[in-house]
C-alpha cells in the first residue's frame, strides 16, 4: 500500500532488512531488552538472526525499512530465537539467567486473538501518522486470520504509546504492578490493552490483498 509521499506499507519483513528491523526494535526497546541480550551489538545481531519476516508489517521510505510491528499469531512472533538459540549464541552460563528475564517478554495468544507487539518507528520519520498506518495493517491481518480481538501490552513510561493505541479503539483491561523491575527494566507497571477485530477490518484486509 503506497500512501503520501513515497511511504509504502506492506506486510512481511524485506529479505536483507533483518538488520534494519533488529536497529529499529533495539532503539525502541534496547532498555527493556539489555538485561537480557547484551551488549549491544550482540543483542542486534541475535534479534536480526532470529526474525520471522511474516510476522511483522513494515513501513519502507526510499525503499528503506523506517517502521516495524510484530505480532504473535499461530505460535510464532517477529522475533524469534529459542532456548538453543539463547545458549548457543551466549553460553550456558551466561544463557541461562537470560532465559529467565526473555519468559518475562512472553505473551502467548488466547484462542481468535492477535498478540501484537511495540511499535518501532526511525526518529527521523516520527510525526507523520506511521504507527496508525502499521496499526490498521495488524488489525487487517487479525481479521483476515480469523481473530475476534488484538491484543497488547504497554508499560507505564511510555504515554505517547498508549495515547496512540487508545485513538485506535484499544481499551485497557489490565494493569500488572512490577515494582521490582523498575531498576532492573525501567518500567513499575504493564497495562493490557484489547480492541476487537471488526468488520471494517476485515472489509480493510480484502481490499489490501
Amino acid at each position: 500500500m503506497t500512501v503520501d509521499d513515497g511511504l509504502v506499507v506492506q506486510r512481511g519483513v524485506p529479505g536483507g532488512s533483518e538488520g534494519r528491523v533488529a536497529a529499529l526494535y533495539w532503539e525502541a526497546f534496547g532498555r527493556k531488552l539489555a538485561p537480557a541480550l547484551d551488549p549491544p551489538d550482540k543483542g542486534r545481531a541475535f534479534i536480526a538472526a532470529h526474525l520471522q519476516p511474516d510476522r511483522g508489517v513494515v513501513a519502507l521510505h526510499g525503499g528503506q525499512v523506517v517502521a516495524v510491528a510484530g505480532y504473535r499469531l499461530d505460535g510464532r512472533a517477529l522475533t524469534g530465537g529459542g532456548v538453543r538459540d539463547v545458549l548457543s549464541a551466549y553460553g550456558p552460563l551466561r544463557g541461562l539467567p537470560r532465559l529467565a528475564l526473555l519468559a518475562l517478554f512472553e505473551r502467548t495468544p488466547a484462542p481468535g486473538e492477535l498478540v501484537m507487539d511495540g511499535i518501532a518507528v526511525d526518529a527521523a520519520h516520527r510525526g507523520r501518522g506511521i504507527g496508525s498506518l502499521l496499526l490498521r495493517q495488524i488489525a487487517a491481518v487479525a481479521a483476515e486470520s480469523g481473530c475476534r480481538r488484538v491484543r497488547l501490552d504497554v508499560i507505564d513510561d511510555n504515554p505517547r504509546a498508549r495515547a496512540l493505541y487508545e485513538r485506535h479503539g484499544f481499551t485497557a483491561v489490565h494493569t500488572e504492578q512490577t515494582p521490582y523491575l523498575r531498576r532492573l527494566l525501567g518500567f513499575g507497571a504493564v497495562t493490557t490493552m484489547h480492541r476487537p477485530v471488526t468488520r471494517a477490518d476485515l472489509t480493510a484486509a480484502r481490499e489490501g490483498r
